[in-house]
């Protein structure tokens, strides 16, 4: 299996500080639907692991959320592709759990979810240090992208081994034209 774990936030759609708490806030970033969707016709399979401490919050709630993300599938559905699974940490910064980024228990859900036993190889394309940590923990592959966040992690030292790419569409470009 071709598995990539892809962030949410920054990645595939546009980051706030406000946080995006609604269908509204909800804005892909160009080219990154399409990404999605050439992975897919390529034949990967692509997993999404997010923090959403705004759950935690009460800056919205999961049905809030489920729109959000129902809306991110619908998008990516209509460009040809699909996103086989969603993971996310709902807790606070504070709350002591072993899901929140950079802890690695969103991509040990998505291990298990697949069958697999860690994620070894697996590109994992996040916009901040605490999704490349994340995802190396189990073995994962980091790409940092420089939306979102990404120009503002490119000033801090990078994990070994971090590729750096403009977008996700720079990354699937990247993926593609390596696995062809």
């Amino acid at each position: 299996m071709k598995l990539i774990v892809l962030d949410r936030d920054g990645v595939i759609n546009e980051d706030s500080d406000a946080y995006v708490k609604t269908l509204d806030e909800w804005i892909p970033i160009p080219g990154s639907l399409e990404a999605i969707a050439r992975l897919c016709e390529a034949g990967w399979t692509v997993a999404v692991a997010t923090n959403q401490s705004g759950l935690a919050r009460g800056l919205f709630d999961a049905i809030a959320l489920g729109d959000m993300h129902f809306k991110m599938q619908r998008l990516v559905m209509e460009q040809g592709g699909r996103i086989d699974l969603i993971v996310h940490c709902p807790h606070g910064p504070n709350d002591g759990c072993d899901c929140r980024k950079p802890l690695p228990g969103l991509f040990q859900q998505i291990a298990e979810h697949f069958h697999l036993e860690n994620l070894k190889g697996v590109p994992v394309v996040g916009d901040s240090h605490r999704d490349l940590h994340a995802g190396m923990r189990l073995g994962g592959v980091p790409y940092l992208v420089r939306t979102g966040k990404g120009m503002k992690t490119l000033e801090g030292t990078l994990p070994p081994g971090t590729q750096v790419f403009d977008d996700l569409a720079a990354v699937t470009d990247h993926l593609l034209g390596a696995k062809e």
